[in-house]
C-alpha cells in the first residue's frame, strides 16, 4: 500500500495492501478501504464508509458515514469483470451513498464528474456517466448506463431507467419516473414523468442571457406545437440554423443517437 506522510488513517479503518491514499487524505473510524482504491489528495472518508473495487477517487470529495463505493454491479449479467469506477474532483457523497462499478456489456467504467452533490440514500449504477455539478437528491436512483450531463438535478425519490439520457441543465422534479431522455433544459415533473417546460429558475441562476432564454422559449413552442413527428420539428429547428448556442445544444442532443425514445411535451 502507498499512504502518503501527509495521510491521516485512523486506527480502526482497514487499508487493503494496495490501496493509494493521497497527500493530506483522511480516512476515519471503521472505514475500509480495497487493494485497488486511489484516494486522491485531501479525500476524506468520515466514518464507516466502504470504498472497494477499482476505483478512483478525486482530490477533496468528501465521503459520508454508510456509503458504499465501487462494489460491484447490481446486474445479473455481471461475471467478475474487472471494470472500474471514476469519480472527480470536490464532490458531496452524503450518508449511505451506493455506486457501483461498470460491466464489459456498458463500456466499462462508471463515471462521475466534479462538485457534484450525492444526498443520502442516493444511488449510480454501473456504466453510469455523470457530468460536473449534478444534483441527485435523497432516495433517488439512477439505473444502468444513464448518461446525466452538465448541471442536472434529480428530485428526491425520483427513479431513472436504464439508458436514458438526461441533457444539461434539465430538471426532474420529485416522485418522477423518467422512461424517456429529457432535453437539454427540460423541466420534467408528475409521476410519469412529463415534460412540462424548461428549468427556467436554472437558466436565470445560471445567468443565461434573456436572448438566450427567449430563443429557448421560442424553441420550445415549437418542438411542442410544430407540425409532424417530434424528431421532425428538431429536425427543422435545426434546419434554421437557430443563432443561440443554447438552441443548436438542445437540438443537437434531440437528433443525437438515443437508446430510449424521448419525452415530449405535455
Amino acid at each position: 500500500m502507498a499512504i502518503d506522510a501527509t495521510a491521516q488513517v485512523h486506527p480502526s479503518a482497514v487499508i487493503e495492501e494496495g490501496a493509494v491514499i493521497g497527500a493530506g487524505a483522511s480516512v476515519g473510524p471503521f472505514c475500509i478501504v480495497g487493494a485497488e482504491v486511489e484516494l486522491g489528495p485531501r479525500v476524506a472518508l468520515r466514518s464507516h464508509v466502504v470504498v472497494t473495487g477499482r476505483t478512483q477517487i478525486g482530490e477533496e470529495t468528501v465521503i459520508f458515514p454508510f456509503s458504499v463505493i465501487g462494489e460491484i454491479p447490481q446486474d445479473l449479467k455481471y461475471a467478475g469483470e474487472n471494470t472500474s469506477l471514476i469519480i472527480g474532483k470536490r464532490n458531496r457523497i452524503r450518508e449511505s451513498v451506493t455506486m457501483n462499478c461498470g460491466t464489459e456489456g456498458g463500456g466499462g467504467v462508471t463515471r462521475v464528474g466534479d462538485d457534484g452533490l450525492f444526498m443520502a440514500g442516493c444511488h449510480i449504477a454501473h456504466d453510469a456517466q455523470v457530468g460536473d455539478r449534478v444534483i441527485v437528491v435523497n432516495s433517488a436512483a439512477i439505473a444502468g448506463h444513464c448518461v446525466l450531463e452538465d448541471d442536472v438535478i434529480i428530485g428526491g425519490l425520483s427513479g431513472v431507467h436504464q439508458w436514458v439520457r438526461i441533457g444539461k441543465g434539465a430538471i426532474i422534479g420529485a416522485v418522477c419516473m423518467v422512461t424517456k431522455d429529457v432535453m437539454p433544459y427540460g423541466l420534467v415533473q408528475g409521476p410519469r414523468g412529463v415534460l412540462d417546460g424548461l428549468n427556467l429558475v436554472g437558466l436565470k441562476r445560471k445567468g443565461v442571457a434573456r436572448t438566450d432564454i427567449t430563443a429557448l422559449r421560442a424553441a420550445f413552442q415549437q418542438l411542442a406545437q410544430g407540425e409532424g413527428a417530434f424528431l421532425d420539428r428538431a429536425q427543422r429547428l435545426s434546419d434554421d440554423n437557430p443563432d443561440s448556442d443554447y438552441v443548436r445544444e438542445m437540438v443537437a442532443f434531440i437528433l443525437g443517437a438515443s437508446e430510449r425514445s424521448f419525452l415530449t411535451p405535455g
